[in-house]
């Protein structure tokens, strides 16, 4: 499993921005998939989870109600849409895919992740 993210960028605080997580393989619906972010000088951190077949999903507390995660399993792609951006928003995000949502949600041996995506938020 190959996982390629991208859609980061520099925006404005208040601002919105989507990114995008393409998954190889043929097994892409069977995997809960999840967002991480990593700051400058802090540890990589949970962001958001979607179940494999999408019907369950879980945020971290900084960023329930502006974000979004949701999946297209005939794209084999994970998106995570992100509003009313912060400048603590600032980070490398990273997708992941683990066998369960719970997984994802405690990073316990998660075994596949992208490279980042930078998204930076100006004040």
């Amino acid at each position: 499993v190959q996982l390629q993210a991208s859609g980061g960028g520099l925006v404005q605080a208040g601002d919105s921005l989507r990114l995008s997580c393409a998954v190889s393989g043929r097994t892409f619906s069977r995997y809960a998939m999840g967002w991480f972010r990593q700051a400058p000088g802090k540890e990589r951190e949970f962001v958001a989870v979607v179940s494999g077949s999408g019907g369950v999903t879980d945020y971290a507390d900084s960023v329930r109600g502006r974000f979004t995660i949701s999946r297209d399993n005939a794209k084999n792609t994970v998106y995570l849409q992100m509003i009313s951006l912060k400048p603590e928003d600032t980070a490398v995000y990273f997708c992941a895919a683990a066998p369960s949502v719970i997984v994802v949600r405690t990073t316990t041996n998660v075994p596949y992740w992208g490279k980042g995506t930078l998204v930076t938020v100006s004040s």
